[in-house]
C-alpha cells in the first residue's frame, strides 16, 4: 500500500507530464500570449466552478484571505503570460530548458519566505546552472528575449509554489484554485479594458484554437492546477519544483516529435540544457540525503 507521500509524488509526475504538453498547446494555439492566458484562465474558472457546484464545496472565506488568493492569482497569471510569450518569440525547447531553473529560484526564495538559512551548496549549484544558461545564450543568442522571458516565468513559478505551500495547509485546493484563477482573470481583464483590447476581433476564435483552449483549460489547467495544489499537502515546495524540472524533458521530446525541424537545436544547446537538468537533479539528491540524516 502506497503512502500519501508516494501517491502524491506519482500523481505529481502525471501532472508534470501534462504540463509538458501545455507548451505544445501553447505553440499550436495561434493567439498571442495575453489573450491565450486570459481565455485559459476564464475557461478554467468555469470548469472549476461547475466542479464546485457538483461537489457542493463551500467557498465562503474571509475577504482578507480572498485578497491574498487574488494576488497569488496575478503571480500565476504573469507566470503563464511570460511562459507563453517566451514560446511565441523563441520555441518550446528554449522556454522549457530555462524554466528548469525554477528549483534554484525556490531554494533562494524559501529561506526568505520561511525564515530558513540559505544552503550554500545550492548557491554553488546555482552558479553551475548559470554556466549552463551562458552556453545556451552563446549558441542561441537570437532567442535572447525568449530566454529572459522564460527565466522570469521560472522565478514567478517558484514564487507561486512557495506562497501556495502555505495556503494548502489551511484551505481546500479547489477553493484556492478557484479564487487564484479568478484573480488572474480579474487583473488581466482590467488591463485589457484599460488598453481597449476587448473588441470583436479579440473574441473571434478559430475552431482549432477553441478546441485547444478547451483542452488547455480543462485538463492542463483546472485538473492539473487543483491536483498540483493538493499534492503540496504532502510534498515540500522544493520537491514540487524539483519534479517540475522533468517538464522540459517531457516537453522537449514531445516538441521534437510533433514539430520536428522547428525544434531541432544546436548540439551546444542540449549540452547547456543537460548541465542545468543534471545539476538540479544532483541538488535534489543531496538535499534529500541531508534531510534523511
Amino acid at each position: 500500500m502506497l503512502s500519501d507521500n508516494s501517491k502524491s509524488y506519482l500523481h505529481l509526475h502525471l501532472i508534470v507530464f501534462i504540463w509538458g504538453f501545455t507548451a505544445i498547446l501553447g505553440r499550436l494555439i495561434t493567439l498571442d500570449a495575453l489573450p491565450l492566458v486570459w481565455f485559459r484562465m476564464l475557461f478554467a474558472v468555469v470548469f472549476i466552478f461547475v466542479y464546485i457546484r457538483i461537489k457542493k464545496i463551500p467557498i465562503a472565506i474571509s475577504k482578507k484571505v480572498i485578497l491574498k488568493f487574488l494576488v497569488a492569482g496575478l503571480i500565476i497569471a504573469l507566470h503563464w503570460f511570460t511562459f507563453f510569450r517566451a514560446i511565441k518569440v523563441s520555441n518550446v525547447s528554449i522556454t522549457l530548458a530555462c524554466l528548469s531553473t525554477g528549483a534554484f529560484f525556490t531554494s533562494l526564495i524559501e529561506p526568505i519566505f520561511f525564515g530558513k538559512k540559505i544552503v550554500w551548496y545550492e548557491i554553488f549549484f546555482g552558479l553551475i546552472v548559470v554556466f549552463g544558461l551562458s552556453i545556451i545564450f552563446n549558441v542561441e543568442g537570437h532567442y535572447t528575449e525568449g530566454i529572459l522571458l522564460a527565466l522570469t516565468s521560472a522565478f514567478l513559478s517558484a514564487s507561486f509554489a512557495v506562497i501556495n505551500s502555505k495556503f494548502v495547509k489551511e484551505y481546500d485546493p479547489t477553493v484556492i484554485s478557484f479564487y487564484e484563477l479568478s484573480g488572474g482573470v480579474l487583473f488581466f481583464s482590467v488591463f485589457l479594458l484599460f488598453t481597449n483590447s476587448f473588441n470583436a476581433d479579440f473574441f473571434q476564435l478559430t475552431t482549432s484554437d477553441f478546441v485547444y483552449l478547451l483542452i488547455l483549460s480543462s485538463v492542463c489547467t483546472a485538473y492539473a492546477f487543483i491536483a498540483s495544489t493538493a499534492v503540496m499537502k504532502f510534498l515540500t515546495p522544493y520537491t514540487v519544483m524539483l519534479t517540475i524540472n522533468l517538464e522540459p524533458i517531457y516537453g522537449i521530446i514531445l516538441a521534437v516529435l510533433i514539430f520536428k525541424d522547428k525544434e531541432q537545436m544546436s548540439p551546444a544547446f542540449y549540452v547547456g540544457a543537460l548541465i542545468i537538468l543534471i545539476t538540479v537533479i544532483l541538488n535534489g539528491i543531496i538535499k534529500s540525503r541531508a534531510k534523511a540524516t
